[in-house]
């Protein structure tokens, strides 16, 4: 009772370092980010009228301090849906966007990457057949097959989804493929042992224990989907964040810039626990 006692007194007392150590980094970012930024201000007490009238005297582009980022995010996100027209839309909007493009295409590909990658681990034949087509396929950037889309598609939105779909199969289906090969040979021997068909063993053993290797195929292709609709947004515009942070990089404010980077990691972590959670009610336990 006592060594499981002095066990949580340990791990909570590493906790709360841990939690003042980020604080502490938090601070001194913020102090530091404070000195080294300006705000862009000119002075005017030496220009003549004519370069006032000109707008010589208006705040230049910057790079904005923490604070400044601060105050555009309370802005922000005190009514992230607004919707002013084609070029002027809030950030949960933009984000809303962007992420409905991407569940489409990172759930076609988990429709078509995991039976695939079943198919792979449990069959040499077409391990063999398919490996060099995968390895080919795998490298290649994922815009560089946004022309094609876009040619081939001739819509934007869909061409994205397209683009999502290209760059986050191939993690779920070698994942799933590597998970279903590394199944041990005494489990398959158990199914065969009982008279079970393909189908119901694949269900019944190899699923539960290529699960764990599964949702790490799940995690990489999440994140890489959520790395690629940025630039594909930048390149077809529209709407969406990564055209959202294209526009204000146009309109040179930085500040919304940063927020919007910031806005990106945030979701982007969202999305990763999301599945990290799902994930824990599936683990395989032998």
């Amino acid at each position: 009772m006592f060594v499981k006692h002095l066990k949580e007194s340990k791990k909570m007392s590493e906790t709360k370092k841990s939690i003042l150590i980020s604080i502490g980094l938090l601070v001194l970012f913020i102090i530091v980010g404070e000195l080294i930024t300006g705000d862009g201000s000119r002075g005017k007490e030496n220009m003549t009228e004519y370069e006032k009238l000109v707008g010589l005297g208006e705040n230049q582009a910057h790079v904005p301090g923490p604070i400044e980022v601060f105050k555009l995010a309370v802005k922000e996100l005190s009514d992230p849906f607004y919707d002013n027209g084609p070029n002027d839309k809030g950030i949960g909007t933009q984000l809303f966007f962007s992420i409905l493009r991407v569940m489409a295409g990172y759930f076609l590909s988990v429709i078509i990457a995991i039976p695939i990658g079943f198919l792979i681990g449990m069959s040499p034949v077409f391990y063999k057949a398919l490996q060099p087509y995968i390895q080919i396929l795998k490298p290649i950037s994922p815009l560089a097959w946004m022309p094609l889309a876009l040619f081939v598609i001739k819509d934007s939105i869909m061409s994205s989804i397209f683009v999502i779909f290209i760059c986050s199969i191939w993690p779920m289906l070698i994942n799933t493929a590597f998970g279903v090969m590394s199944v041990k040979k005494d489990f398959l021997n158990v199914g065969k042992t009982l008279e079970m068909s393909n189908v119901k063993m694949a269900f019944t053993i190899i699923l539960p224990a290529a699960l764990p290797t599964i949702f790490t195929g799940l995690r990489i292709s999440m994140g890489i989907s959520w790395l690629v609709i940025v630039a594909a947004e930048m390149l077809v515009g529209g709407t969406g964040i990564g055209y959202y942070v294209w526009n204000e990089w146009n309109n040179l404010d930085l500040a919304s810039v940063v927020f919007s980077i910031l806005m990106i990691g945030v979701v982007g972590m969202f999305l990763d626990s999301m599945i990290s959670f799902i994930s824990k009610y599936f683990n395989y336990q032998e």
